[in-house]
């Protein structure tokens, strides 16, 4: 998260699905990166409330190796795009600024 602060950016971190969800609902960002495996609650359970408060909503999507099945759906969901563990961190600040500054 330190790498988007020093980006300029705002940023929230959530322990749980639940906190991640009430985290968007009082603050709504430009962008969520969701983890597939967060506890509480799946990425998937959790990228289908988000699109459901906010269909616009821009998500960037963590997973594991071998969660194929998983980054179809996610991306029949919504999902911009997705990171596979363990990931470039600068890639990441790319695809970020990309999909938010249009680097």
């Amino acid at each position: 998260m330190e790498v988007f602060g020093s980006e300029g950016y705002e940023t929230f971190q959530a322990a749980n699905g639940k906190i991640a969800l009430e985290i968007v609902e009082k603050e709504p960002p430009d962008l969520v990166l969701l983890d597939m495996k967060i506890p509480g609650m799946d990425g998937l359970e959790i990228l289908k409330h988000l699109k459901t408060m906010n269909p616009d909503i821009k998500v960037i999507m963590m997973t594991a190796y071998g969660e194929l099945d998983m980054i179809k759906e996610a991306t029949e969901l919504g999902a911009l795009m997705h990171f596979t563990k363990p990931f470039d961190i600068d890639e990441m600040r790319i695809a970020v600024n990309k999909q938010l500054r249009g680097d």
